[in-house]
Order: structure tokens, then C-alpha cells, then sequence
């Protein structure tokens, strides 16, 4: 059994019925929507044409959100319907970045996420869902595609029906008979500040033009354009997740520069190696950790990411591995403060794996958050482990400057900052300038390479950030301190600016 739905858009006449229905039936919350209608229109006055669309939750066969969702909140039934469990959701939005079709919302009551689940109470007891019952025009068809004696099954097997976004591979069982793509595509749609009978909320305007710039800089010809839409949250994640991306780099590198060492014969009980490595990477755990939760929609709920875990989710990986990271690096520091430093070489090599399994792990988040394309990019986990070295040997000149480190030491570290920055600067502009593989993630790109963010990216991250740390290394290791405070400065902005960019392209 496969529930799923059938859009007729020969048949809709945009009357919202089906919205309406689907808040009364769920009380939704004013504001959100489950299922909505957006017009589209194209050509001229006056050889005008006007499209609808009927969006919502596309219960999909190989759901990203289930598969992202870290407490099991979302999972799919038997019956093929995508379902719910606020009482297991911690609001950390990440079904929101995986699902291609803008479909989960933040409900403000509840301060969980919400979707459609195909009024699932009703087809219990052999009702049909709601928005099916009240179309006046018997647009919305629903049963189920596994029996063919069915109306929706004969009707996808003999219609030339699409689907949204198919190459997503998620395989949606929301079918569109008679749909114009224009209506269903946003990326054939132009940007526009206004709607037929409503102004555009103030939060999706400064998006709004931003990417109608990177469009007419891209010269892409749109065949339509939106005259009526529901508002949508601009970006889910916001400073928390890149402040969380920032502090984590420097939280993993200074132990992972030390481990190297140590693997390498340097001295475990050295003021930098030994104390200084382990207590940055312990504060800016504590800083990542933080972030983390005070991120949740509902953090008094941040627990069950262990208790009640999804191990297909890499964010209950990440925990786990910070747990244990955390553990290594209390370990080492309480060693060497005890005068125990001969047990430091036995904890570099977990350290090492640890650290690097810290930095990383957020590149297998970001890509089960499949509806980004930007973040979808296979230089992500090279580009985490290099911001970690720049993070760790910058961290690490402030200090050793700071409490007077031998300059052998600094200057180790001066070439190990400017060694990560060149790399860096190669993998970003690899990631950044290469031809991508979808027109989204070449609009995120263009929107930090060219667009609104050109200014901070080529001046803050590049310039002064990069190039300018690396100049600094030469004259002294002292200079270099300074150096590594730009990098720091340079990173936290790209992460930014990378975390922002991703979800400035619009899903629906």
C-alpha cells in the first residue's frame, strides 16, 4: 500500500478550498500552511496566462527528512504516508534543509516542526483527507497508487502526470496532471517584490532582490513569474549554525595540530601541545555544544538526539562524536596536569581520528540536506578539515604569542597556518568557481563570488582573510599572531556568508 495524491491542474480554479480546509481540519496556525496555491503567470498583457499550483508535503518513497530527522519525529508508515511526532521533535530544523519542496514548517505554538500526514487520523477510520473532500472541482485525487483497480493508480498509469523535482531521486507520490512546468519549477520563475493582492513579507524581500540580481547578472530567461504565494521562513538556520561551524574548526584543530606532533616525537607536556590544545579544543566544545542547543526550537528537549536517536541522522553522529572527542581531550589535559605527560602519545592517535571525525561529520550533515544544492558540493568535508588546520595553528600562534612561546614553536606554526591558507583559498575557489551541477547551487555561488556578499567575500575572506595572513607570516612570528587573528575573521565570515548563501535560493 502507497498513498499519494494526484494534483488535476485542468481542474483547479485556485479557490484555496484546500488550504482552508487543511488549517481547519489541523489547526494550523495563521502564518503556516500545509498544503497552498501559488499563481504563476506568463507572457504579456495582453496575451497573458495564468497557472496554479497546489504545493504541499510529497510523502515521499526515500524521504530525506525521515532520513535527517535525528530523534525519529518524522518516519514513514507502512502505508507510505510520511508521518509525524511532535512529541519527539527538538525544533532543530533539519527536515526543513532536506526536503526539496519547502514543504515543513515551525508550528508557533508548539515550536515543532509540522507538514502535511495526509490527514492520517481520517484515513484511519476510511475517511478521506480533508483538501480531497471539499475541492468543488474534484482536483485532488488520493488513494492508493499499489492498487490498480484504483482512480489515482489508472490515472497515473494512463496521464502523462510529473512530479516536482524528480531528480532529487526521492521518489514524490504527489502526481501533477496537466501542469504548466513553469508553475512547478521555481527556478523558470522570475523574482518579484509584490503579489496580486498582498505585499511580499518584509523578511523574503532583501532574498527576493538579491537573487533577482544574481538572475539577470546569470542572464536566465524565466518563463513565468509568481503573482501570489504563501510567505515562507527565508533561512531556518541562521548566525547559531555558522558561529557553530566557526567554533567547532577551532575546537578540533589546535588538538588535532598537536596530535600530529606528538605522533611526530614532539613533547606531549609542552605549554602549547600539551595545555593549550586540549583546554581551546575543550572552551570551543563547550562553545559548539552550546550553539547546538540554544539553536533548538525546543532545547530543554536536546536529549533525545541520544535517547531517542536515529542513527541514519549524521547530527546523532556528531554528538556522539563530540562526546568522545571531548573525552580525549579532558583526558589529555587532566594527564599532563597531573605530571602524568608520558600517557599523552597513547591518546594522539584517537585524538587525531576524533578530531578530524569532529570537524568533518558536518559535511555528512549538510549533505543529507538535500533540498540545498549549494551544500551538496564533494569539496565540502577537504574544505572542513583545512578551515580546522587554519582554525588550530591560529588559535595556537594567539596563545603561544600571548604567554611568550619559544619562537621554534611559532614559527612551526606560522608555516602550518600559511600552508592551510593556501589550500584553503585553492579549495574555495574550487568549490565557489567551477561550473556547478545545478542551476541552484551556481545561484548560491554566484550570490557570494558576485552578488550581494562579493564585497565581504573578496575583501574579508580572500584579501584579508587569506592573503594577507600569509604576508604577515614572513616578517616574524609575532606578526603572524596578527595573521592568524585575520584568519580567524576570514573564516568565521566565509562560514557565514557559506551558510547563508545555501538557503538563499528559493525551494517552491
Amino acid at each position: 500500500m502507497r498513498y499519494g495524491f494526484v494534483i488535476d491542474q485542468r481542474r483547479c480554479i485556485g479557490c484555496h478550498a484546500c488550504t482552508v480546509a487543511c488549517k481547519e481540519e489541523n489547526q494550523v496556525p495563521l502564518g503556516a500552511f500545509r498544503t497552498w496555491v501559488k499563481y504563476v503567470e506568463r507572457g504579456t498583457f495582453p496575451n497573458t496566462r495564468r497557472s496554479f499550483a497546489v504545493l504541499r508535503c510529497n510523502h515521499c518513497d526515500r524521504a530525506p527528512c525521515v532520513t535527517i530527522c535525528p530523534t525519529v519525529a518524522l518516519y514513514r508508515r507502512p502505508d507510505g504516508i510520511v508521518d509525524f511526532d511532535g512529541d519527539r521533535c527538538i525544533g532543530c530544523k533539519s527536515c526543513m534543509q532536506a526536503c526539496p519542496y519547502d514543504a515543513l514548517y515551525i508550528d508557533p505554538n508548539t515550536r515543532t516542526a509540522a507538514k502535511c500526514h495526509y490527514c492520517a487520523h481520517r484515513v484511519e477510520v476510511g475517511l478521506e483527507p480533508a483538501c480531497v473532500i471539499v475541492c468543488p472541482e474534484q482536483a485532488i485525487v488520493a488513494g492508493d497508487l499499489d492498487d490498480p483497480g484504483s482512480r489515482i493508480a489508472r490515472l497515473v498509469a494512463r496521464e502523462p502526470v510529473q512530479v516536482r523535482k524528480a531528480e532529487q531521486g526521492t521518489r514524490p507520490k504527489v502526481y501533477y496532471l496537466g501542469a504548466d512546468a513553469g508553475a512547478l519549477v521555481p527556478q523558470l520563475q522570475s523574482t518579484t517584490d509584490r503579489y496580486l493582492w498582498a505585499e511580499r513579507p518584509e523578511g523574503e524581500l532583501d532574498l527576493v532582490r538579491m537573487v533577482a540580481a544574481v538572475q539577470e547578472d546569470q542572464g536566465d530567461g524565466a518563463l513565468s513569474r509568481p503573482v501570489y504565494d504563501v510567505p515562507h521562513l527565508p533561512r531556518p538556520w541562521g548566525r547559531k549554525v555558522s558561529a557553530y561551524l566557526w567554533a567547532k574548526s577551532i575546537a578540533a584543530g589546535p588538538l588535532l595540530i598537536a596530535s600530529v606532533a606528538v605522533l611526530g616525537g614532539g613533547a606531549p607536556s609542552s605549554g602549547l601541545f600539551g595545555i593549550a590544545a586540549p583546554a581551546l579544543a575543550l572552551l570551543f566544545l563547550l562553545a559548539t555544544t552550546a550553539l547546538l542547543v540554544l539553536d533548538l526550537k525546543r532545547p530543554e528537549r536536546f536529549h533525545y538526539i541520544l535517547f531517542k536517536a536515529n542513527y541514519r541522522s549524521s547530527l546523532v553522529w556528531g554528538a556522539w562524536i563530540l562526546i568522545a572527542y571531548g573525552g580525549v581531550a579532558a583526558l589529555w589535559l587532566a594527564s599532563v596536569l597531573a605530571g602524568a605527560g608520558e600517557l599523552v602519545p597513547f591518546l594522539a592517535l584517537p585524538a587525531l581520528v576524533l578530531a578530524g571525525a569532529s570537524a568533518g561529520y558536518s559535511a555528512f550533515l549538510f549533505g543529507q540536506a538535500e533540498g540545498r544544492d549549494f551544500w551538496q558540493s564533494s569539496l565540502l568535508l577537504p574544505q572542513l578539515l583545512v578551515a580546522a588546520l587554519v582554525a588550530g595553528a591560529a588559535s595556537l600562534l594567539i596563545v603561544g604569542f600571548v604567554s611568550g612561546a619559544d619562537l621554534g614553536g611559532l614559527w612551526t606554526l606560522s608555516m602550518v597556518m600559511a600552508v592551510a591558507l593556501l589550500l584553503q583559498g585553492l579549495v574555495l575557489t574550487a568549490e565557489l568557481l567551477v561550473p556547478h551541477a545545478s542551476l541552484d547551487a551556481a545561484r548560491a555561488a554566484a550570490l557570494i563570488t558576485r552578488g550581494e556578499w562579493k564585497t565581504p567575500f573578496w575583501g574579508g575572506v580572500i584579501a584579508a582573510g587569506t592573503a594577507l595572513p600569509i604576508v604577515l607570516v614572513w616578517p616574524t612570528p609575532y606578526s603572524a599572531a596578527l595573521g592568524g587573528a585575520l584568519a580567524l575573521a576570514g573564516l568565521w565570515i566565509y562560514e557565514d556568508l557559506w551558510v547563508k548563501a545555501g538557503q538563499s535560493v528559493p525551494l517552491s
